[in-house]
């Protein structure tokens, strides 16, 4: 009997050394305190005591780098906040546990740094319409710095832009201006064609005095469609002519 209950014992003990390695991570194995592999996913046998792990997630992770002040080029202050997508890369898993302490503390702060100093090299316009470009400048960086760690930079993303409310109220004043310059300029595009139309009517109409007849019944058929009191005085063209050589005549004299 006890060698059926010492047998369970030392059964149970060898079970408890083996450990199920999941699909999206990998356990960094330390044998006696000292780096000795990576366990891949499976059943590993892990020696208690002797050996220790430590767990990392290769899946792509989402961090929120925290808002903060940053100086445009044009000096104008404004709170940036971002996110920053990463993952460990597989085949440097060690260097995550290795080379760095609180992974995603330290990925954050460093991206905080760099957000600031590239913002630096806009001025707020040019942020503000360039934000992928900025983004694109900041995950270069990050990349390049956190290659000793064994961390892939996806992507950084500018979420945020928040400016002072005076400034605010300036830019949609200025942006009002820019609206009001075009409708001025449109409109006065249009008045201009209208007027090309009009001299080129007149030219036609000075050329054809029948055509000014016609045109001449045209309006007074559409003033007569009106039902408002409307009163129409008709004066023969020949006599506005004999008017107009009359008044020629006492010029002369």
């Amino acid at each position: 009997m006890w060698v059926n209950i010492l047998l369970a014992v030392i059964i149970l003990f060898i079970l408890s050394w083996i450990k199920v390695v999941k699909q999206y991570e990998r356990k960094v194995v330390f044998t006696l305190g000292k780096y000795s592999g990576i366990l891949t996913p499976w059943l590993r046998i892990i020696v208690p005591i002797i050996q220790s792990t430590t767990n990392v997630d290769i899946r792509e992770k989402a961090v929120d780098v925290p808002s903060q002040e940053a100086m445009t080029k044009d000096n104008i202050s404004c709170n940036i906040n971002a996110v920053i997508y990463y993952r460990v890369k597989e085949e440097q898993v060690d260097r995550s546990v290795i080379n760095v302490r609180y992974l995603d503390h330290a990925m954050t702060q460093f991206a905080q740094t760099t957000m600031r100093n590239i913002v630096w090299k806009f001025e707020l316009d040019e942020l503000l319409a360039k934000r992928e470009e900025a983004s694109a400048e900041i995950k270069k960086i990050v990349d390049e710095k956190s290659d000793s760690r064994g961390i892939d930079v996806l992507s950084v993303e500018l979420k945020d832009i928040n400016i002072p409310d005076d400034l605010k109220r300036t830019i949609w004043k200025q942006a009002e201006a820019e609206r009001e310059k075009r409708s001025k300029i449109i409109t006065s595009e249009w008045e201009l064609a209208a007027s090309e139309n009009l001299k080129k009517a007149a030219e036609m109409l000075a050329k054809s005095p029948g055509a000014l007849h016609l045109r001449t019944l045209q309006s007074i058929n559409d003033i007569s469609s009106d039902q408002s009191n409307t009163t129409i005085w008709m004066i023969p063209v020949e006599i506005m002519n004999a008017i107009q050589w009359l008044n020629k005549k006492l010029d002369e004299k």
